[in-house]
């Protein structure tokens, strides 16, 4: 569809669409958590200015530009773009090349390792859209996938395609664009497999009007799972054949780990209005290597064997107690983030199963924080947090 623009002056169609971007903008900085398509609009524009490799069908980047976007690099223009992710680059590249093929991508990995992110930044830069979204749930129906109806227009005038409403998934296929899927082994078996002929025949029957949806050019799925949490649905053979996997690791050192706290920290604390302060470093490192050394069973130094939580302290959850850690310094202290900002966010973090967990923390308080040089006022804080 092409658009003319009229020169009519500040009245004028041109003017109308400028004011229809500003607004746009301006709802986009006052969400708290604006799509990443959004968040990171300016990025997405220099490097679509910048690129000049072969883009697949209905792509808004090529997979170079895509990869670019997510491991973050300067363009030849001294833009900076920032890391999305922080992790091994083939493993990005290989997802990144999967869905520019005619499978479907699926990201696996413990909770906490950055799937929903991965996925949400992949159909932002692939498709400019990361809103086309089914949330797994026990609860996730048929319909969620596939399409449902709007029974006012069925009871009046019978099934039609205006009747119908169309899924994210259906939505995906029509205009050529990447679908997500998130946490796909919650959903009930025979709902999962409701993907079985969409990714296979590329093809979305509708059975009651004799017709069917047929995928364009550019259409693929990105599926998150993990067989961590209970209430799990294994995936069908037939359906995990649809997929090529990709699973995504924990931060292979504390080093990575601790950067990736920084900045999603830093990035959550501006759309917060939470102050940032360099003294920050040394409590989010503190957070990073007290995770690390439960979720490993032994301490940075290999010298002690600790017993693990039961919790699985993911990156994830470190993010939300240094969050939280700030928010308590900024409204109740001085600004400056300190261990007893961030006591009780671990605590409840490491303690999900009062009988169990809480003889696990006492035990790594007094054999590995109390005898740690410099981890004095942390241990005291724990030790209050935790009478």
């Amino acid at each position: 569809m092409s658009v003319s623009v009229e020169t009519a002056g500040p009245a004028g169609p041109a003017a109308e669409g400028a004011d229809a971007a500003d607004v746009a903008a301006e709802e986009a900085a006052q969400a708290l958590r604006p799509h990443a398509e959004d968040a990171f609009a300016a990025e997405l524009a220099a490097l679509a200015a910048q690129d000049d490799r072969p883009r697949p069908e209905r792509w808004l980047l090529s997979p170079w530009a895509v990869a670019t976007y997510l491991l973050g690099g300067t363009l030849p223009d001294g833009t900076v773009i920032t890391p999305k992710y922080v992790g091994p680059r083939r493993l990005v590249e290989v997802a990144v090349t999967t869905l520019a093929t005619d499978r479907a991508l699926l990201l696996l990995g413990v909770p906490g390792t950055a799937k929903t992110w991965v996925s949400e930044h992949l159909a932002a830069a692939v498709s400019g859209d990361s809103t086309l979204l089914v949330q797994g749930t026990a609860g996730t129906p048929e319909e969620a996938i596939r399409y449902g109806w709007n029974y006012a227009q069925l009871l009046a005038h019978g099934p039609s395609r205006d009747a119908l409403v169309p899924s994210p998934v259906m939505r995906a296929m029509s205009e050529g664009m990447t679908a997500r899927v998130e946490e796909l082994t919650r959903i009930p078996a025979d709902v999962q497999d409701t993907l079985i002929t969409i990714l296979s025949e590329k093809t979305l029957p509708i059975p009651e009007l004799g017709q069917e949806v047929q995928a364009v050019r550019g259409f693929n799925l990105i599926a998150t799972a993990n067989d961590r949490d209970r209430g799990v649905n294994d995936l069908s053979s037939a359906l995990r054949r649809r997929f090529n996997t990709v699973v995504l690791p924990l931060p292979e050192s504390a080093d990575a780990e601790v950067d990736i706290v920084s900045r999603r920290v830093d990035q959550m604390g501006r759309s917060l209005d939470l102050p940032a302060g360099p003294e920050g470093i040394d409590e989010i490192r503190r957070v990073v290597t007290v995770f690390r050394e439960l979720r490993d069973g032994v301490t940075t130094d290999g010298r002690t064997k600790v017993k693990s939580p039961s919790g699985t302290l993911s990156t994830a959850e470190a993010i939300s107690v240094v969050t939280n850690g700030l928010a308590l310094a900024a409204h109740f202290g001085d600004g400056v983030l300190r261990p007893g900002d961030v006591a009780a966010g671990i605590l409840g973090a490491v303690v999900r199963d009062p009988a169990s967990d809480r003889v696990i923390w006492q035990e790594y308080l007094e054999a590995v924080v109390r005898e740690r040089d410099g981890w004095k006022d942390f241990y005291r804080a724990c030790r209050e947090v935790s009478a």
